[in-house]
């Protein structure tokens, strides 16, 4: 075993433990790979760098951009209205039709964008019918990883899963060559979710407030300012006031009036008194000047934070997000958005103290005050989702027929060979902020480019390891481990080992590592690559055993305040059901 071979290895387990752990943020990880490659010198810069400039790369940004540019028209939070005004009157035969729904438009636009615009519409169903938004959020998701498989175009990790094949001198994956395969799982699953699988959801978010939902009962209290008081004629000083006591002043109030004061920029006067959020302890010491004093207790609602412009909203840290292992207080929220944090339920724990240090993650939720007209801002920050349903966006609903004209033409351009998807998909863009559908900022803002960082940096592993030759020898372990029993043990092996290996790490980077030892595989034991590739690129776009293995379960992770065994129970019967129909069915439309 060559020096290049060993180092490749160590690189490789190195890899998955910074994809698994939180130790670096996964689009990190990639880049130390990249630089880790160049430095040894198994890649010149040229190619170590190729990833940036890789069609997987561009085209993936493209469709985010395409994405966004459907989204600004404002159909789908249309036919949202349109679902949840049906369901009130047909619940089963409409959900079934919305996740139908969901599975078609993920099929042509980022499913992430998909899901992210219907978790707020069915909270407020959910509301309307009187059922658990757990019982429909992950139905939801699974919809949308499941639709996203049926093309080329529904997840990223197919176009990265094709472009590993044309550099290996292997056709590329067309439009709908997914789409046998994908058609049969997206019939299965529904078929499972409709007879057992949402009956096996727990009821874990009940219909209640936001403030029960996030508890915080025990954590609001209203403070009076006594006749006297040193503040009264002064402005405010809400951070001198509190300093270091883990309390925040909500909002301020005026006495005999319903509407509340900004809680800056205030001018205190007799008879105000303010809302503060913090636990007894920390409220007992504020408490300790003479000139306020605590006001009689009550039972919170959210009408009691919902004054005059103030609202509360439920925020959802995005996958992949900018935020990602960041630690809140880190954020300005009142001074980026005028919010200001109440409470933040993080990775399926409700957290209501010290939460300025809590490292924030993908899928956590945080219960904001804000003022109405600022949550716009929120929204069109893609580090966040908003779970709550307000009327915020103005949408573009005139560009509708230029905007799906645009995305028809990608896709029909690809399908039909007229053009490569990259080049199909980078005219789009072009389209859609020359036609007014886009403006250039947002086009910007709608790429992740952690997602973009994460493919530049892991592309060139796989060239590495074909380089080296320890994609060869890590293929033919598998070969003497299952090719006794057939091509289809080997295939099948493939199928579930990138099942498990997306659980617990990004989809597209498993789908990077694995893609290259299915290609050596099928070519060491001489069959069509076919199979053994799109066993890969299913498996790594529909493991759902854990909310971390694909975005969309992370996003309806703090929402529906799952339980990571919640994903496990339900996932692990379902990737079970796929695993079989893999095994039989590959096979049939792909032969060896």
């Amino acid at each position: 075993m060559t020096f290049e071979i060993i180092f490749v290895f160590v690189l490789l387990f190195f890899a998955v433990f910074l994809f698994v752990t939180d130790y670096v943020t996964f689009d990190v990880a990639a880049i130390i790979i990249m630089a880790s490659l160049m430095l040894s010198g198994i890649l010149s810069p040229k190619e170590g760098l190729s990833g940036f400039s890789n069609p997987a790369t561009v085209t993936v940004a493209a469709m985010f951009i395409l994405s966004e540019g459907v989204r600004r028209t404002g159909i789908l939070s249309n036919a949202g209205d349109f679902f949840s005004n049906k369901m009130q009157s047909n619940f089963k035969v409409w959900f079934f039709a919305l996740l139908l729904f969901i599975a078609v438009i993920s099929a042509f636009i980022n499913n992430t964008a998909a899901v992210a615009i219907f978790i707020p519409v069915i909270m407020g169903i959910a509301s309307k019918v009187g059922v658990s938004p757990s019982k429909m959020l992950m139905p939801l998701s699974f919809a949308g990883m499941i639709g996203g498989v049926t093309t080329l175009i529904g997840t990223s990790t197919n176009i990265l899963v094709s472009s590993i094949a044309v550099e290996r001198g292997l056709d590329a994956i067309s439009m709908f060559d997914l789409t046998p395969m994908g058609l049969i799982f997206v019939a299965a699953g529904f078929l499972f979710l409709f007879t057992f699988g949402i009956k096996m959801i727990p009821e874990r978010r009940k219909e209640a407030e936001l403030t029960d939902q996030f508890d915080l009962q025990s954590y609001l209290t209203d403070i009076a300012i006594n006749p006297g008081s040193d503040l009264i004629g002064k402005v405010l000083d809400h951070e001198k006031l509190t300093e270091e006591l883990d309390i925040d002043v909500i909002r301020v109030f005026k006495e005999g009036s319903d509407s509340s004061a900004q809680r800056n920029e205030v001018k205190i006067e007799s008879g105000d008194y303010m809302r503060i959020r913090g636990n007894p302890k920390e409220i007992g010491k504020l408490l300790e000047r003479e000139d306020l004093s605590i006001m009689p207790t009550k039972t919170w609602v959210d009408r009691d934070l919902e004054h005059g412009q103030d609202v509360i909203i439920e925020a959802i840290i995005a996958p992949e997000s900018s935020l990602d292992q960041t630690k809140l207080g880190n954020y300005s929220f009142f001074e980026k958005h005028g919010a200001l944090p109440l409470a933040v339920r993080h990775q399926g724990d409700l957290k209501h103290e010290d939460v300025k240090n809590i490292k924030l993650s993908g899928g956590d939720s945080i219960l904001l005050s804000m003022s109405k007209d600022r949550v716009n801002e929120l929204e069109n920050d893609p580090s966040f989702l908003i779970a709550s349903k307000y009327e915020t966006s103005s949408h573009r609903s005139e560009k509708t027929p230029i905007a799906l004209s645009i995305l028809a033409g990608v896709v029909l351009a690809a399908a039909v060979g007229l053009t490569s998807i990259v080049i199909s998909a980078v005219v789009g863009v072009i389209l859609m902020v020359l036609t007014g559908c886009l403006r250039t900022e947002e086009a910007y803002n709608a790429v992740n480019w952690k997602v973009i960082m994460l493919l530049a940096g892991v592309l060139p592993l796989g060239t590495a390891m074909d380089s080296t030759g320890a994609a060869e020898l890590m293929a033919n372990f598998m070969i003497d481990t299952l090719a006794g029993f057939g091509p289809t043990a080997l295939m099948s092996g493939f199928f579930l080992l990138t099942l498990i290996i997306t659980a617990v790490m990004s989809n597209n980077a498993s789908a990077a590592l694995l893609a290259p030892i299915a290609i050596e595989a099928s070519s060491s034991i001489g069959v069509a690559h076919e199979p053994f590739l799109y066993a890969v690129t299913f498996a790594a776009s529909l493991s759902l055993i854990t909310p971390f293995g694909y975005q969309t379960n992370t996003m309806i992770y703090g929402p529906g305040q799952y339980e990571v065994k919640d994903f496990f129970k339900v996932g692990t019967v379902l990737n079970l059901i796929f695993w079989i129909l893999a095994t039989i069915f590959i096979p049939i439309i792909w032969p060896f």
